[in-house]
């Protein structure tokens, strides 16, 4: 656990990185908050459940709007714009193909729509067909995600914590 801790500490942006952002300087009073900052299980965990919500589900200034949720749910900010990285131009293709099949799914769409997912253009003039259940699988995906992680890391502390103090016991 703490090797995980470790790598998240080295990838996180910095309060002095993210203070530099030019998108973030309006929250930098804000973000002094040492709260904001601090690795515990209720903010590392609600970290990463904004950064995979708002990463899955806003496609733009996903780290910008990570930060200011942090920020007003007093959830860690380096780990909630680090969250927002699960969206990437390697992943996006698989995650939005995945999410459209998954709103077809659920909004009953039939997925046989004349769009070519390889052709970008295709995908352009297809978009008043694929919005629908492409909105509905990423919500879908955010929602489940965030809740997910949150529930993993909240149990995965407190185990990780307990088996600590059981050993530490003479």
């Amino acid at each position: 656990m703490f090797a995980v801790i470790q790598r998240l500490r080295a990838l996180a942006p910095s309060r002095e990185q993210l203070e530099a952002n030019p998108w973030l300087r309006r929250l930098a009073p804000y973000l002094a908050d040492p709260k904001l900052w601090h690795w515990s299980r209720r903010g590392v965990a609600m970290g990463v459940a904004i950064g995979l919500f708002i990463g899955f589900l806003i496609p733009v200034a996903q780290i910008l709007l990570a930060a200011a949720a942090a920020v007003v749910l007093r959830a860690n900010v380096p780990i909630a714009a680090a969250g927002t990285l699960v969206t990437n131009p390697l992943t996006v293709p698989a995650i939005y193909y995945a999410a459209y099949h998954l709103g077809a799914w659920a909004t009953g769409t039939s997925t046989t729509a004349a769009v070519s997912w390889v052709d970008p253009i295709s995908i352009l003039a297809g978009l008043g067909s694929i919005g629908l259940p492409l909105f509905a699988g990423l919500a879908i995906t955010a929602i489940v995600a965030a809740i997910g992680s949150y529930l993993l890391i909240s149990r995965v502390w407190i185990w990780h914590v307990a088996a600590k103090r059981r050993g530490a016991r003479p």
